[in-house]
């Protein structure tokens, strides 16, 4: 059965003068992403889905580059709208997503609701799917919409229980035949493990 990865960004440039969106990925990012091209299951990806934030897009164009396909670009898979706050110092930027996962139909400091969120994540891939030609897709996005994408597919409630791990650079598998999650995150320069 074709396997949807869902895949995150991994380290970025932190530039608080810049649009969160128009960051780009770090130099740790990047070498992260390239050994990501040697795991096991990259080989079998016949799609790869980006959101339009310059971040996920780097990481995209490597993962296409290396398997001569093109890359997808869906606008409507971006993170969660925080362009009411921009930037926020990393201990502020925790205790608000802490909020904003813990009450799903809020709008924390004008923050897209968690809610609206998974529902546009969750609508994108779906759409996406319905439509993919059979093989593995890689969507590649960001930790927020990430998470909330696999509560969803794993038909749990929204929290933070199921946040990615710190820094970015993961990802999970879900099995598009059975609807059912393989694995949670892991790293995506580290061997699969099962």
């Amino acid at each position: 059965m074709p396997i949807l990865y869902y895949v995150t960004h991994p380290q970025v440039q932190i530039d608080a003068a810049v649009p969160v969106p128009e960051w780009r990925l770090s130099d740790i990012g990047r070498t992260r992403a390239v050994a990501m091209l040697d795991q096991p299951w990259v080989g079998s990806i016949r799609c790869i889905v980006s959101s339009g934030e310059r971040k996920a897009m780097e990481t995209a164009e490597i993962l296409a580059s290396h398997l001569h396909l093109a890359v997808v670009v869906r606008e409507r898979m971006h993170e969660n709208d925080r362009s009411s706050t921009g930037f926020l110092p990393p201990s502020e930027f925790e205790a608000v997503a802490d909020q904003f996962f813990a009450n799903p139909d809020k709008s924390i400091r004008g923050w897209e609701r968690a809610i609206d969120a998974q529902n546009r994540v969750v609508s994108e891939v779906g759409d996406v799917l319905a439509t993919k030609e059979a093989g593995d897709i890689a969507f590649i996005g960001h930790g927020g919409v990430g998470t909330l994408l696999l509560l969803s597919l794993s038909g749990r409630e929204i929290s933070r229980d199921a946040d990615q791990p710190a820094g970015g650079g993961n990802y999970f598998a879900y099995d598009i035949g059975t609807r059912h999650v393989l694995h949670g995150w892991q790293p995506i320069d580290r061997l699969e493990q099962r």
